[in-house]
């Protein structure tokens, strides 16, 4: 049984004269979090549980992309995850309920890409090659999957399945 993890950054955000915590979507981020929640419906994936970060542009982010999902995940807003650190997003991922089988992230970087790095031992070789050729800019989302409990997650246990990124 392969369970699935997807890492999705927010979109891109305004530079805006507020706290880092406060800063809303520019207008590219919310053109691109749309399209990017369509690129995850069109790969099959249904998650079972999304944890968002609170700050507003995740949240604006994650609006937007399950919008265009065929069916919305129970979401519980994860202050951890604004922040995080990969030990803080390791920790998040062994604490997810056995019933998830597929499970979404929307956070911040340099976590998700430090998360997608430490979890993905090898991959699909495209994939793996426009991670790395690309970074993990805003709006782009990783999938790797692994076997056993979640509290079995840890550096290496994973394989990068997908990788997309907007403009890429």
């Amino acid at each position: 049984m392969t369970r699935r993890i997807v890492l999705l950054r927010h979109a891109k955000a305004e530079w805006a004269q507020v706290s880092d915590h406060e800063r809303p979507l520019a207008d590219r981020g919310r053109k691109d979090a749309p399209v990017a929640g369509r690129k995850l419906a069109d790969s099959g994936i249904v998650p079972d549980l999304a944890l968002c970060s609170t700050a507003v542009r995740t949240r604006e982010t994650w609006k937007l992309a399950v919008h265009e999902m065929p069916h919305r995940p129970r979401t519980v807003y994860e202050e951890r995850l604004y922040e995080a650190s990969l030990g803080d997003l390791l920790a998040l991922l062994n604490e997810t309920p056995e019933d998830v089988d597929d499970l979404i992230l929307i956070g911040h970087n340099p976590g998700m890409h430090a998360l997608a790095d430490a979890l993905a031992d090898d991959g699909e070789p495209d994939a793996l090659a426009r991670m790395s050729r690309g970074g993990f800019p805003t709006s782009a989302f990783a999938v790797v999957g692994f076997n056993g409990p979640w509290k079995s997650v840890e550096h290496g246990v994973g394989t990068l399945l997908d990788y997309w990124a907007p403009h890429d």
